[in-house]
């Protein structure tokens, strides 16, 4: 059997462009060099310096307060996306009237009830991959405020203290890199959603969102502020 009866070509086009944007921007963020020029290396830099600065206090009360607030986001957007997931979830299978209001748009391309499913289910997928990377972002959280507090005093020696910065500000970065992850996965089901309207917007909205995380994150000032300061 093959997907040209279940899923009409251009739509097929679409969805693989969708994919294939992700996939390699991802594959570019992380195993390339491209990655430490952009603002999640230059941000990865900073945590370096933080965790260092970290080590030489004895009191560590302000680096928790700061990673508390941090974490909280984390647990904030995994609400959201359960929450989104949740309500996507009611819809499936009895969407024909918001299915029927939308094609009674101009321009808006009809599609079967199977093809409505799939676009729903979609957007679920883009939604739940973003609650694991929120839900886990936020566990490791616990993990780094646990390496901070285990952090060795700055009588200790300066190669253990400086040893256990990095291991520190890396795992951070970890959390960092799936809060990322999550965040961008929201710009996705943006994109996504245009698939409702016609398979030509769908790959217009993939590229605006592309091209939006790309100047984000390799051309927006807030990196070239942060990049300064390294």
């Amino acid at each position: 059997m093959t997907l040209t009866p279940l899923m009409p070509d251009l739509d097929l086009m679409a969805l693989a462009y969708f994919l294939g944007v992700i996939g390699l921007y991802r594959l570019v963020l992380h195993y390339t060099g491209l990655g430490n020029r952009s603002l999640v290396g230059a941000v990865q830099r900073q945590r370096m310096a933080w965790m260092t600065n970290m080590s030489q206090r004895e009191n560590r009360m302000l680096d928790a307060v700061l990673l508390g607030s941090l974490s909280q986001g984390n647990a904030f957007f995994a609400s959201t996306a359960a929450i989104a997931v949740g309500g996507l979830a009611t819809t499936v299978g009895s969407g024909e009237k918001v299915q029927a209001m939308l094609e009674r748009l101009p321009y808006v391309a009809p599609s079967t009830s199977l093809m409505w499913e799939v676009k729903l289910l979609l957007i679920m997928v883009v939604f739940i991959y973003a609650f694991f990377k929120f839900a886990w972002g936020f566990r490791l959280s616990h993990y780094t405020a646990i390496m901070i507090g285990a952090t060795p005093l700055p009588t200790a020696e300066p190669a253990l203290i400086e040893a256990h910065a990095r291991r520190t500000a890396r795992l951070i970065g970890i959390a960092a890199e799936h809060t990322n992850s999550g965040l961008r996965s929201f710009y996705h089901a943006i994109a996504a959603i245009a698939w409702f309207f016609h398979p030509v917007l769908f790959i217009a909205a993939t590229t605006w969102v592309m091209l939006i995380l790309v100047r984000r994150d390799f051309f927006s000032r807030s990196r070239r502020i942060i990049s300064e300061a390294c």
